[in-house]
C-alpha cells in the first residue's frame, strides 16, 4: 500500500495521505478528510469522505 502514496493526493485539497491500517480508511493531513477503502480499494470521493 505504500507505494500508491507516492502517487495519490487528495482530490479535494491535493495535500498528502496518510493511510491508517487498523481503521482502514485514508486520512488527508491538510483537510482533514477521512476516505474509506473497500475491500482494499481507496473510495477517494468527496461525497464518501467524512471530515475530521
Amino acid at each position: 500500500m505504500d507505494e500508491i502514496f507516492k502517487i495519490l493526493a487528495c482530490p479535494v485539497c491535493k495535500g498528502n495521505l496518510e493511510y491508517n491500517l487498523e481503521k482502514k480508511e485514508i486520512l488527508c493531513m491538510n483537510c482533514k478528510r477521512i476516505y474509506p477503502i473497500e475491500n482494499g480499494i481507496p473510495i477517494m470521493l468527496e461525497d464518501k469522505a467524512k471530515i475530521k
